[in-house]
């Protein structure tokens, strides 16, 4: 049986439209499908992209802000052109069969299911944004054009599936660390953030100042891809270890810290993230005792690691 049967039964129960309720339930059936591969807060590639379709993810990666918990699937036309509306539900019909589709679809957790399903393409003839909660067709937004679309799904997000319930620590530190990813792999400094949920723009929310915040941002970052590819970090820490010196292999790891920290606070320069110029000269005096530190804690985490 469908495991999702129940749940249309249930909507139609409920006196919701059969067709919304059997759509919503195939677009929960296709999460679930791509659960194994997604990454919560990010918006994740349901398979591996072509070239032609890494303009267009890259595209919506920098506009779309998801809050921690959201689970968001990119489909280019190879997954999304299998994906189709009813064709009893002609007002879902965003895009003719035969042209690449690139679908987002984003799935809000918790009691009352909620999922939105944008259609991105620019062969679309009506781009735009489907939601829908607990089998129920919950509105629509319709764009002229692509970029438009791509352009207003933040604040569609924001509106319709952030998450609302008060944040956790884990919650700031998860989000803050998707937006420096974010920048670093596009490129750019101009990706989506609300700064009164990012912990680098608004440390307070931490229990810190901007200096520290800074520097907790870099030193989880690293910590983030140390655990992503140990192998890397063993290779670096490894080479010939079993004939060096003891204080020759702590000179490394303090020396590879280091290296680490200055190639993030070069990033964080190179976009202007940070206006090292207004310090003061206690934040000087800060921003060194914290690098100091930091490199401290980095060569001491190597050191467990290796």
């Amino acid at each position: 049986m469908d495991p999702m049967e129940p749940n249309v039964k249930q909507w139609i129960d409920e006196k919701k439209d059969p067709r919304s309720a059997r759509w919503q339930a195939g677009l929960e059936a296709v999460m679930e499908l791509f659960l194994p591969v997604m990454e919560k807060g990010q918006l994740t590639p349901a398979c591996p992209l072509e070239g032609e379709d890494l303009p267009i993810f890259k595209a919506a990666l920098e506009t779309i802000d998801l809050s921690p918990g959201l689970i968001a699937a990119f489909l280019p036309p190879s997954k999304a052109n299998l994906i189709l509306p009813p064709d009893s539900a002609e007002e879902l019909v965003r895009i003719e069969k035969e042209k690449p589709s690139y679908k987002i679809i984003i799935r809000r957790p918790g009691k009352n299911k909620r999922i939105l399903c944008a259609e991105i393409s620019e062969y679309a003839h009506r781009p735009g944004v489907d939601i829908f909660e607990s089998g129920a067709f919950l509105g629509k937004f319709d764009y002229d054009t692509q970029d438009v679309c791509i352009r207003e799904l933040t604040k569609i997000v924001r509106v319709h599936a952030w998450q609302k319930d008060k944040w956790q620590p884990g919650d700031y530190l998860a989000y803050t660390l998707s937006w420096f990813e974010k920048i670093v792999y596009l490129g750019t400094a101009e990706v989506s953030v609300d700064k009164s949920h990012s912990f680098f723009h608004s440390p307070t929310l931490v229990k810190m100042n901007r200096v520290d915040g800074l520097f907790l941002l870099l030193y989880e970052v690293l910590q983030q891809r140390f655990k992503e590819d140990p192998e890397g970090l063993h290779k670096l820490l490894g080479v010939d270890q079993n004939s060096e010196s003891q204080e020759k292999k702590s000179f490394t790891r303090q020396a590879l810290a280091e290296n680490y920290l200055l190639d993030l606070l070069n990033v964080v320069k190179k976009f202007d993230l940070v206006d090292f110029k207004n310090f003061t000269n206690a934040e000087n005096h800060g921003f060194t005792k914290e690098f100091n530190r930091t490199v401290r804690k980095l060569s001491s985490d190597f050191e467990k690691m290796g």
